[in-house]
């Protein structure tokens, strides 16, 4: 069993504390002198001073008795001890019984294994950053919504495309897509920390489109959940889609999107089209 678990006699629950994490991962670290010693990992006197705290006090707080860190100690700590994104959130949730402040970074590129996964995919997929730019799709998604490849990086973006003038002709029921997409959009970059290339499209958005202007004044929120889509093309007519929206771990923000018929004539439709794509391309 990994030293941070303990598990209670009654509710069988893994359970850790903030002495207990703190223990662990000071023991975990390698010292920078080679001198042999009867325990492992760094003395609490050097975390100390790693930390710029003293060493009583790092001691109460092993102990359980130290009184409740600031941000900024729980920072320095974190530094520290070297902790990782993972285990930074898990000293902050230990400690405040929340997830750290927000620290905004360039969303992650897209590894080949993400890209084999959207690959396998007989459906249609994208894989967005917060600000709802499409950095990977499928061979569906080109075939039913378009060829990102084929169009400026600029232009691949989920909210420019809904907000464009012509979306009406593909989007029957465009209304409801561009509210929930920027209710969501509100909340993913809120959530990934405000920057400025959310600050940029928005200002971008309101200048070019009364609509957003409008939806942006309501200031709804919302998370993505299922959504029904509808997409028409000229070829198969009217498509619907039930859209779900999955978090990709290690990745600072990036999400799966997938497009799964919600019917059986929607289902041969993305059919036909990828058939028709693929012969198109041959």
């Amino acid at each position: 069993m990994d030293p941070l678990e303990k598990t209670g006699p009654h509710t069988g629950m893994a359970t850790t504390t903030l002495p207990e994490f703190l223990r662990v991962r000071r023991e975990r670290l390698h010292p920078a002198s080679t001198e042999r010693r009867r325990t492992p990992g760094l003395r609490r006197e050097e975390v100390a001073a790693r930390a710029g705290v003293s060493v009583t006090w790092y001691t109460w707080l092993e102990q359980g008795r130290g009184g409740v860190p600031s941000d900024d100690v729980l920072e320095r700590l974190a530094r520290a001890l070297e902790l990782d994104d993972t285990n930074r959130e898990m000293l902050f949730l230990l400690a405040h019984a929340r997830p750290p402040p927000r620290r905004h970074t360039p969303p992650a590129q897209v590894t080949p294994s993400l890209q084999r996964v959207l690959d396998n995919l007989h459906v249609p997929a994208l894989v967005k950053t917060p600000t709802f730019q499409i950095v990977a799709w499928n061979r569906a998604a080109v075939a039913v919504i378009g060829d990102y490849a084929a169009i400026p990086e600029h232009d691949r973006n989920m909210l420019r495309r809904v907000f464009h003038p012509e979306s009406a002709a593909f989007l029957p029921h465009g209304d409801d897509m561009r509210r929930t997409c920027l209710a969501a959009f509100r909340v993913d970059i809120e959530r990934a920390g405000a920057s400025e290339e959310a600050a940029a499209l928005v200002d971008e958005l309101m200048a070019a489109s009364e609509e957003f202007r409008r939806l942006w004044a309501e200031n709804e929120l919302s998370t993505h959940g299922v959504k029904v889509r509808r997409i028409v093309r000229p070829d198969v007519g009217e498509l619907v889609f039930e859209t779900s929206v999955f978090s990709v771990d290690d990745s600072d923000g990036l999400s799966m999107l997938v497009l799964s018929p919600a019917d059986d004539a929607s289902a041969r439709g993305v059919e036909q089209l990828i058939r028709a794509n693929t012969a198109g391309a041959s």
